[in-house]
């Protein structure tokens, strides 16, 4: 009972933390004077990555096993996996290009976990022998890693599909660009322009191709990193699950539909 209502305090915080930090990075983007708001839902960011992490292991502690036993426990380590890699970049770039990717994600991923599920599935359940292993642990939480690391690539390509190929696209006008660069962090670009570089001389339509390009050149690297990483996460995971596979069923590979 005391882990349940632990758990029960844990999301609910976790969730309203990032509403409120979904919104905040929502009002950053069109004010970026605002930058006490910024540091705001950083520190957000974190505090709900502690409230996960304490569901995981009080989840962990209560049931014996690590907590991916159902959809509802997967789900927020998928959750925790998207923190993670918001960490990673946040450390790297205090600026974190990533976040305009993973804050949303985060919020639909536990949103649906919370709010879309049935309340039974939110409960542990006991694992069957076959998947009481260790080896299995390890195979699910790399291929969850490996999902949260390719949707955040996934997304990225997106955007940069949508930007390079699409002819009529009006995103890129006088106004709109200044979201952008508030949105992907160009503040090395904005630092010469700032300076006086020749791009103040420049006219405007080769400004917005300049800084297009740009963009798409920063998004083309980052969802290159970000797949390539998703891409050696689900191969481990892979061999994982065929070492765990052939000590459970006797076979590295029954070329079930889930596998082929």
């Amino acid at each position: 009972m005391l882990f349940a209502t632990l758990e029960h305090i844990l999301t609910h915080i976790s969730f309203s933390t990032i509403s409120i930090v979904i919104t905040i990075h929502l009002i950053t983007l069109l004010v970026r004077e605002l930058r006490g708001l910024r540091d705001s839902s950083e520190k957000g960011m974190i505090a709900t990555f502690f409230s996960i992490t304490g569901f995981l292991v009080s989840r962990w502690v209560s049931s014996g096993h690590f907590p991916l036993s159902n959809l509802y426990e997967s789900l927020i380590f998928l959750l925790w996996a998207l923190y993670i890699l918001h960490t990673i970049r946040k450390i790297q770039n205090s600026k974190n290009d990533l976040s305009t990717i993973t804050t949303p994600s985060t919020i639909l991923t536990q949103g649906f976990a919370m709010l879309g599920l049935l309340t039974e599935m939110h409960q542990s359940t006991i694992l069957v022998p076959a998947l009481q292993s260790q080896r299995l642990m390890l195979h699910v939480s790399m291929m969850l890693l490996c999902y949260a690391t390719l949707l955040c690539g996934s997304l990225l390509f997106a955007a940069l599909l949508i930007i390079r190929f699409r002819k009529d696209f009006d995103f890129f006008s006088k106004k709109k660009i200044k979201v952008l660069l508030k949105t992907f962090f160009f503040s090395e670009i904005e630092y010469l322009y700032a300076k006086g570089s020749p791009l103040k001389s420049t006219s405007f339509p080769a400004f917005l191709n300049y800084y297009k390009y740009q963009l798409t050149e920063h998004l083309d690297s980052w969802s290159y990193r970000v797949i390539s990483l998703g891409f050696t996460l689900f191969t481990m995971g892979i061999l994982c699950g065929a070492v765990w596979a052939n000590g459970a069923w006797g076979s590295y590979w029954n070329w079930d539909p889930k596998e082929t």
